[in-house]
């Protein structure tokens, strides 16, 4: 995928416009359009990453950046007691749909396992 047609990259360039819950210079969070919980929230690097299987290790300050960020979502959402989910799919097997590294951050419900 060339980045003019990313989808999450005209997100964090604020192309296509959404409701930004957190932003820095590294990131954007923003509500899932198809949310799976009450809190489904998507954190995206402003930086085009494809996947986690193709992240050079040079950017993995970029992955811990989204984690903290989340962690501090889930405290804003008030999740973070009960529990909650991220969730980072790679490739079409392990469901990934847009390709733009995102993880998802789910809660405010009981989440199964096995995922599906």
């Amino acid at each position: 995928m060339d980045l003019v047609s990313c989808l999450f990259c005209k997100i964090a360039s604020k192309e296509i416009p959404v409701k930004i819950v957190y932003e820095d210079e590294y990131c954007v969070v923003f509500p899932d359009i198809a949310p799976q919980a009450p809190v489904h929230l998507i954190a995206i690097p402003k930086k085009h990453l494809k996947n986690l299987a193709e992240t050079p290790v040079n950017d993995y300050d970029i992955l811990s950046h989204l984690l903290g960020v989340l962690k501090i979502q889930a405290t804003e959402q008030k999740i973070s007691e009960k529990g909650y989910r991220i969730v980072l799919n790679t490739n079409s097997e392990g469901g990934q749909s847009v390709y733009h590294l995102h993880f998802h951050l789910l809660g405010g419900r009981t989440m199964n396992w096995p995922p599906g």
